[in-house]
């Protein structure tokens, strides 16, 4: 089947698409002691958890020194990644709308097993298909790019709290060529697609990372760019809602509190004085935590937990592995507070580091936390504007979804994602490891590697979302 025969549909014709095809999608998935690992061992006497093949991952220690906040220092177990993977969004257009090519994907930590995931989502051993399974389909859109035009390509980071130095190559690549259909993928206009991030557990995170550089602030010289049909940063200005106050923060002439000039000034000098420390050490030998047949655990019960799965599935270029996860104990918060100053909506970020960055600092939402892991942590660890997020009235809210984590090393692992608008007349200052950005400064920023942070993209995309409603939807 070719592009056209399934292109520029209502989203009510895509949702009766994915439930038809996860009916048919009989993965299975159990956790696993560690000794039912196949091809993964405790290697000795480091007692690093590693494939067989030295590829992959590895699950190794962590000894954080000297951090900033009011826990300076701690071990505990991190996923060891070096290589870099592929996140690619194909693009084509249809009737003059833009569409993604996205794949419906099972991965083992998904709690509903199948989401929306990038055309291609694939790590280095996966499309060198060192398991030696089928080939990774549309890979040779994003890796021989000569025919087709490039609207995004940066490397960025994933979890720093739980990856050490990970980092995806996250690419949008347009085509003109005709695109062979093949199962489990749909074409999806940029507005339907940014309309289904408020569906609970669907976009998955490779996605949403992606869709984060998706060249909104800066449309294309065609000026095709849009969630409700016109080009974002070109919409009219008049309006009270908070999507004209966005429109307005995505188009540069409209200025911003802090220049872009100070912006970097200011983040510069947070990475320069920075002064902690993150060295792997053998998964052995970290304080404070206890291996046992099936997970390996803190003390306290807190945090998260290594642990193992078994998966059985026919939807991808293996049949059947098994591998360790990273299983978090509570639901993550990662939220944005934004204002609209000067008429132009503005984001309140903050430096965050977190010990398996490459920079050590990224920029952050407002709020990022798991709220039980302050029950055994110090009073003073819990994040400033917490109470102001989640118990922000109704009429403030302009987001809230839960959505999941990585469902390739993250077992069902999630957070919800809020984004609260703060009264104009509100007067709010900037600590020290605050600023307000304008909407397209962030959208800057974000074409560039290491500034933004997984769970920061994630929000600038749902942020997006609230342009208006679906574009290019066939209802």
């Amino acid at each position: 089947m070719h592009d056209a025969d399934r292109a520029v549909s209502s989203l009510e014709a895509f949702r009766r698409w994915f439930a038809a095809y996860v009916e048919t999608e009989s993965s299975e998935i159990h956790r696993i002691p560690f000794t039912e690992l196949k091809g993964w061992r405790f290697e000795e006497p480091h007692g690093n958890l590693v494939h067989e093949s030295g590829k992959f991952f590895s699950v190794r220690g962590l000894r954080v020194r000297n951090a900033p906040g009011a826990v300076p220092e701690w071990d505990q177990p991190i996923i060891h990644q070096p290589e870099v993977g592929i996140l690619g969004i194909l693009v084509k257009e249809f009737d003059g709308v833009p569409h993604c090519l996205m794949q419906a994907k099972m991965e083992p930590g998904n709690h509903n097993r199948v989401q929306i995931s990038p055309t291609v989502q694939a790590t280095r051993s996966n499309y060198t298909r060192v398991h030696g399974g089928r080939p990774v389909p549309y890979l040779d859109f994003f890796r021989n790019v000569s025919r087709h035009q490039i609207l995004a390509d940066v490397l960025q980071s994933e979890q720093g709290s739980w990856f050490y130095r990970k980092r995806n190559r996250n690419i949008i690549v347009e085509t003109r060529d005709d695109v062979e259909l093949l199962d489990g993928f749909y074409w999806l206009s940029v507005g339907q697609l940014h309309a289904l991030l408020s569906s609970p557990d669907l976009v998955n995170m490779d996605s949403r990372t992606v869709m984060a550089c998706l060249p909104f602030a800066s449309p294309s010289p065609s000026g095709r760019w849009a969630i409700d049909g016109a080009p974002a940063a070109r919409r009219p200005v008049e309006g009270t809602s908070i999507g004209a106050a966005l429109a307005r923060s995505l188009d540069p002439g409209n200025g911003a509190l802090h220049s872009t000039g100070s912006v970097r000034n200011w983040f510069t000098g947070a990475r320069a004085g920075f002064t902690g420390e993150a060295h792997l050490m053998d998964l052995g030998s970290v304080r404070d935590w206890q291996r046992s047949d099936d997970r390996i655990s803190h003390d306290h019960g807190v945090f998260f937990d290594v642990m193992a799965v078994d998966i059985q599935t026919g939807s991808r270029e293996v049949s059947s592995w098994t591998q360790p996860m990273i299983e978090a104990r509570g639901q993550g918060v990662a939220a944005f507070l934004v204002q609209r100053i000067g008429g132009v909506l503005h984001v309140l970020v903050r430096v965050g580091s977190e010990p398996g960055f490459v920079d050590a600092i990224e920029l952050a939402p407002t709020v990022q936390c798991t709220p039980e892991n302050y029950a055994v942590l110090p009073a003073e660890a819990v994040p400033p504007f917490l109470d102001e997020v989640l118990h922000a009235p109704a009429d403030a809210v302009r987001f809230d979804t839960v959505l999941s984590e990585e469902g390739g090393r993250f077992f069902h692992t999630r957070s919800r994602y809020l984004i609260v608008e703060l009264p104009s007349e509100r007067e709010l200052a900037e600590p020290d490891d605050f600023r307000w950005l304008a909407v397209h400064q962030l959208s800057s920023l974000v074409q560039h590697s290491n500034y933004l942070n997984i769970q920061a993209r994630t929000l600038l995309t749902c942020l997006h979302s609230l342009l208006g409603p679906a574009g290019g939807d066939r209802t």
